[in-house]
């Protein structure tokens, strides 16, 4: 497998996990209420998610379309 390929499908990849954090945030925003800790930062941790999510994507969206491009 050469590197143009392999950059290719970790984008995909990229793209695939950050679009698995935006479906996970409501199943796993209950349990982290449950945690005394957590329970009054709730909207800073569910942000940060939706952060992250977004930046998985991005970057995945960035390596396949550099890869499209060259």
């Amino acid at each position: 497998m050469d590197k143009k390929t392999f950059t290719f499908y970790y984008g995909l990849v990229l793209i695939a996990v950050g679009l698995g954090v935006f479906f996970r945030i409501p199943q796993v925003m209950p349990k982290v209420a449950a945690i005394e800790f957590f329970s009054g930062k709730l909207m800073v941790i569910k942000f940060c998610f939706y952060v992250l999510g977004g930046l998985l994507v991005l970057a995945g969206g960035i390596r396949v379309f550099k890869n499209y491009k060259k």
